[in-house]
């Protein structure tokens, strides 16, 4: 399955993308209190969840195929992937207990406050995992035909 690395940086900007979507409107739910934006939240964290495990997948397969890694390399990999362990199961947890007071008609007004300061604080780790990432692909040149060719030379 190494097949699917290659596509690890085209993967990556869609659960950014819809990540980062779900926390503004699970910030317009608390203020504008309209059912269309609890249900749009609610679907853009599902995909964006989605899209997360199919990044984590993805990632899996792109370390695999990678073998060389400085030491300044390994310690941006290491912060990568715990930001991006902590994102996903952060997101998956409020997906499933945001989907549950929703379909029981308990997402109340104290509950969208809630989850928009919590939908604030998980936009912190989406951040910190594409920081850490971009860092490593433009610092340290991994995954780029640049340090390939430099990796044949040797």
């Amino acid at each position: 399955m190494e097949f699917l690395a290659q596509f690890h940086p085209k993967v990556v900007h869609f659960p950014i993308a819809l990540l980062s979507c779900y926390v503004f409107l699970e910030v317009l739910t608390a203020i504008f209190k309209k059912d269309f934006l609890v249900k749009s939240a609610l679907l853009f964290l599902l995909f964006g969840v989605l899209g997360a495990l199919a990044a984590i997948l993805t990632g899996q397969q792109a370390e695999a195929a990678f073998d060389y890694w400085n030491k300044h390399a390994s310690a941006l990999f290491d912060q990568h992937e715990m930001y991006a362990n902590i994102t996903i199961w952060y997101f998956s947890v409020l997906l499933v207990v945001r989907t549950f007071l929703v379909f029981k008609k308990k997402f109340t007004n104290v509950f969208k406050y809630i989850f928009a300061v919590l939908a604030i604080v998980g936009f912190y780790f989406v951040f910190q995992t594409g920081d850490h990432g971009g860092k490593m692909v433009y610092e340290e040149g991994i995954g780029t035909q640049y340090k390939e060719k430099v990796m044949e030379d040797y």
